[in-house]
């Protein structure tokens, strides 16, 4: 292989591994987003709702005998 093949394979490999680090940070970004959002909506809603909402079949009635 000569030199010039080779400086574009490693430069290939180069701008790859950028584009995949670039796609990552993103995807992170993203997410931290998102985990903001939720924790934001749930601070507003309240933890019953989103537990009422989860299990609606649940508290909804009281069984007991005398």
């Amino acid at each position: 292989m000569d030199i010039g093949a080779m400086s574009m394979a490693m430069s290939q490999g180069q701008v790859k591994q950028q584009a995949s680090m670039s796609v990552m940070k993103q995807a992170m970004e993203t997410g931290e987003q998102q985990g903001e959002f939720v924790d934001k909506m749930l601070d507003s809603s309240g933890g019953k709702a989103v537990q009422q909402a989860a299990e609606p079949h649940k508290g909804s009635s009281v069984d007991f005998s005398v």
